[in-house]
């Protein structure tokens, strides 16, 4: 076999044997979850968030 033969042969074997496209798929699943999760948690405790962001932040101000 000539050379281009067997660098064909080579990257053919090793396309066939990587799983890069189940790995990004599997990413992908991971980060809408965590996206779906952190979206039901802001609009649950959303407002309680901002009212303890503001009242934090006027007492840090009170305090200066």
């Amino acid at each position: 076999m000539n050379r281009l033969t067997e660098t064909r042969i080579k990257l053919a074997n090793y396309c066939r044997n990587t799983n890069r496209g189940q790995t990004m798929a599997e990413y992908a699943i991971i980060v809408s979850v965590v996206a779906i999760v952190v979206w039901i948690s802001y609009q649950t405790m959303g407002n309680d968030l901002g009212s303890m962001v503001s009242y934090l932040d006027n007492k840090l101000v009170a305090a200066t």
